[in-house]
């Protein structure tokens, strides 16, 4: 079972500029271009051999030289980088998951590249449904998907393995085993019933990293009206009705979203009346409740990355204060809001000063009820402080 799609030949031999030894030996898994005293003309996902300043042989990876990661480290010093080194890897992960996970969770992921020890494959699961993702050219070029799916198969209770392109391709992806599925598939999370659109949902179909944070809005939710921002298929939404809110009110630019978010709410047997669906532009419907004089007991701002990358910083951090300013002024006195953002250019100590800096424009001030991030099936290694993404600041507002 070869995992690693079988070389030409040519390997990437490179060579440290700059004294990353150490860091890389702790875990690190990026190797920057500019680290690095040359380039080969190599295809993306050509093998890697990476040598420090005085020669020494200390890392094995995926190559890319048109990418400012020049190589992805998925070995180091002695380690072999074979096949039953990535099965080793493989069954580590699932162990991880069968621990963390039961009946009551059958949607979660099962691969978080970089915090699994594998660059760049990322497989989220949905049931007996599993969902490939390969975070660009070098993982494309590197990462045998056919024998992956062929693993889970084997190994991890999977029937079905769809690889889902980038966004930026022309198809949205094809199955590697099985059949693709006629309609969205069902799965459950923390005993929640959802279902998921995997083919035109945005990343793999769902946002599993927000587990953990959807459980904390439902114990919190109780006899108060919400406002769910960036709803996209309700996951917060349908937390606090279960959680006994008296009217939740979920808004998303995207109709078919709405349309998705609307079918979760039925699955798990809400009242009817308690959710309302609105397919409108976030900025716009908060201009719109604040001329009304609307006002919400618990809010959740939950917006997709603005700041894909590190050159959109500043711009986003204004986009960030404005957005959470305008959801600050729509809540109750004494109200609770979360604010989240899921962008790895965004430190958690610059996404608190943007929650500083929006209370301030709201003229307001908060109790911190608690400071979270991502759960455990979406590792990271320790050295690797970018790859804690995710952001979520929960605060009382008076």
């Amino acid at each position: 079972m070869n995992f690693i799609i079988p070389s030409e030949g040519a390997v990437a031999r490179v060579k440290l500029t700059r004294d990353r030894t150490r860091l890389i030996k702790q875990g690190y898994p990026w190797i920057y271009k500019d680290w690095l005293n040359e380039l080969p003309r190599l295809p993306a996902g050509s093998r890697a051999l990476v040598r420090d300043r005085d020669g020494s042989l200390i890392a094995y990876g995926m190559y890319d030289p048109e990418s400012p990661l020049a190589v992805r480290v998925c070995a180091i010093e002695r380690e072999r980088l074979d096949d039953d080194f990535v099965a080793k890897r493989l069954r580590e992960a699932l162990r991880i998951r069968t621990a963390l996970f039961d009946s009551h969770t059958t949607g979660y992921r099962l691969l978080n590249g970089e915090g699994d020890g594998l660059p760049g494959l990322v497989c989220d699961r949905y049931g007996r449904f599993a969902v490939v993702k390969l975070d660009g050219e070098a993982p494309t070029g590197f990462w045998n998907v056919e024998a992956i799916a062929e693993w889970l198969i084997q190994n991890a209770g999977i029937r079905s393995v769809y690889l889902k392109y980038r966004a930026e391709e022309k198809t949205r992806g094809r199955m590697i085993e099985g059949q693709l599925p006629e309609s969205s598939i069902p799965f459950v999370e923390q005993g929640v019933s959802f279902q998921a659109d995997i083919q035109q949902g945005q990343k793999t179909g769902f946002f599993f990293d927000q587990r953990e944070n959807r459980g904390r809005i439902r114990q919190l939710a109780k006899g108060k009206s919400v406002l769910n921002l960036f709803g996209y298929t309700g996951g917060f939404s349908i937390y606090a009705g279960l959680g006994g809110a008296s009217h939740v009110t979920t808004v998303d630019i995207a109709q078919p979203a709405i349309e998705e978010a609307c079918r979760n709410w039925e699955l798990n047997e809400v009242p009817q009346a308690a959710h309302s669906a609105v397919a409108e532009d976030a900025f716009e419907y908060l201009a719109k409740a604040r001329e009304a004089k609307s006002r919400w007991d618990l809010i959740v701002v939950d917006p997709p990355s603005f700041a894909p990358s590190e050159r959109l910083v500043e711009k986003a951090k204004e986009s960030y204060i404005a957005l959470f300013t305008a959801a600050l002024r729509v809540l109750s006195d004494g109200g609770v809001i979360a604010l989240s953002s899921c962008s790895s250019h965004i430190s958690s100590a610059m996404f608190l000063e943007i929650c500083g800096a929006a209370l301030s424009a709201a003229r307001c001030r908060a109790t911190v009820l608690g400071i979270h991030g991502q759960p455990a099936d979406h590792p990271f290694p320790f050295v690797c402080t970018e790859l804690q993404y995710l952001k979520f600041v929960l605060l009382q507002v008076r």
